[in-house]
């Protein structure tokens, strides 16, 4: 996978511009996209009720590319990705998993396989991709694992009980999510997470402007994201050897702040 390119601003019109004439067989898929993107936000102001439409209209095509993986093959390899990842960096068959943004459980199948009964909740905006996370439990034959999925209409996560998750996972959700919507999870999330337990979610940095495009893809600063956590009572770091592996997305880790669960 090629270095993240850390500055350039994709919204700008000049990137635009360059990028179709390097890559004028991606521009009429492009204006396909836009043009239906368009329409979207103009029946779904609401940038939740928006990308559930996106995910509604993603998942009939393919569940897999729904979620970002372009083949099957990528597919398994991301999801091995962010198990291994988690694996070496604390989760614990014991461990009670909170995943936002389950999707189709491109990771989800391998956590729930590896964890005891019951201990995996999965949660979604998109009633359609979690239709097609039944499927992948049944492929997998996971049913006997009693895992919980569970559609959602925000992050607020208020159904759900105190300091009882180990660990929370939001593998690119916030790249699909403006400020807003990422506050609401980081003012509730604390609420939710056991003593001792750990918040890791993926984002698209950039370390110059922050910026959006078509309202799917959301760019932000290391700094801006870490400054959110601690508005609402938690610590958070950036993972560096995340950068390591071949993925284009960054990460950081949430914690309760030295003394106890935040409020």
């Amino acid at each position: 996978m090629p270095a993240k390119n850390l500055s350039v601003n994709r919204s700008a019109l000049g990137h635009r511009v360059s990028y179709a004439l390097r890559h004028p067989q991606r521009v009429p898929r492009h204006l396909v996209r836009a043009t239906r993107d368009a329409w979207l936000r103009y029946r779904y102001p609401d940038h939740v009720a928006y990308y559930r439409a996106v995910m509604r209209s993603d998942t009939r095509t393919s569940p897999e590319a729904a979620v970002g993986s372009r083949s099957h093959e990528r597919w398994l390899a991301l999801g091995a990705m962010q198990f291994d990842y988690l694996l070496g960096h604390g989760l614990r068959p014991e461990h009670r998993m909170l995943e936002i943004g389950c999707g189709n459980l491109r990771a989800g199948w391998r956590f729930i396989s590896h964890l005891e009964p019951g201990h995996y909740y999965g949660i979604d905006i998109s009633p359609d991709i979690l239709a097609a996370a039944q499927d992948t439990l049944v492929r997998q034959g996971l049913q006997s694992r009693l895992p919980t999925l569970t559609p959602v209409r925000d992050l607020t996560l208020r159904f759900l009980p105190d300091a009882h998750f180990d660990v929370v996972h939001a593998h690119s959700v916030f790249s699909h999510s403006p400020l807003p919507v990422i506050e609401e999870c980081l003012a509730h999330v604390g609420r939710v997470m056991a003593p001792g337990g750990w918040f890791d979610f993926t984002f698209d940095r950039t370390e110059g402007v922050e910026h959006q495009v078509l309202r799917e893809d959301f760019y932000y600063r290391t700094e801006t994201l870490i400054a959110l956590a601690e508005k609402h009572g938690l610590a958070a770091r950036f993972m560096a050897d995340w950068e390591e592996l071949p993925h284009g997305q960054s990460k950081i880790r949430v914690t309760h702040r030295e003394g106890g669960p935040a409020s």
